[in-house]
């Protein structure tokens, strides 16, 4: 069973998400902000983060640099989410990431993104 690591400051879309990803197969593991998936990362690594972006004590751009920066993480495609558009978020330079989907998001393009990352069973 492939993991997912959703990281999300909203607890309505980490149940929502949390339901429809397990709904499809896959077990999820979920955080609060950065610095609680650097805890679940620890645990063990998933085959797919999903990771908001504007998130209070680490938000998910923060998130993304740390497990780039870490050998044992930096294999692992992230796919941020964002009310923000893209457009705005990559001012500061362009997101290094696997994906981007702004909120509200077509919820099966994110569904199908996850799984062509996550890879074969």
């Amino acid at each position: 069973m492939k993991t997912v690591l959703l990281v999300d400051d909203e607890h309505a879309i980490l149940d929502a998400l949390s339901g429809i990803l397990e709904d499809e197969g896959f077990r999820v593991v979920t955080a609060g902000n950065g610095r609680q998936a650097l805890a679940r990362l620890e645990e063990g690594a998933p085959d797919v983060a999903l990771v908001d972006v504007m998130m209070p004590v680490m938000d998910g751009r923060e998130l993304l640099r740390e497990m780039q920066a870490n050998e044992r993480w930096r294999h692992i495609p992230v796919v941020l989410m964002s009310a923000v558009p893209e457009s705005i978020l990559t001012r500061e330079g362009p997101l290094a990431c696997a994906g981007f989907f702004q909120k509200p998001f077509d919820l099966w393009k994110l569904l199908e993104r996850v799984r062509e990352l996550a890879g074969p069973e």
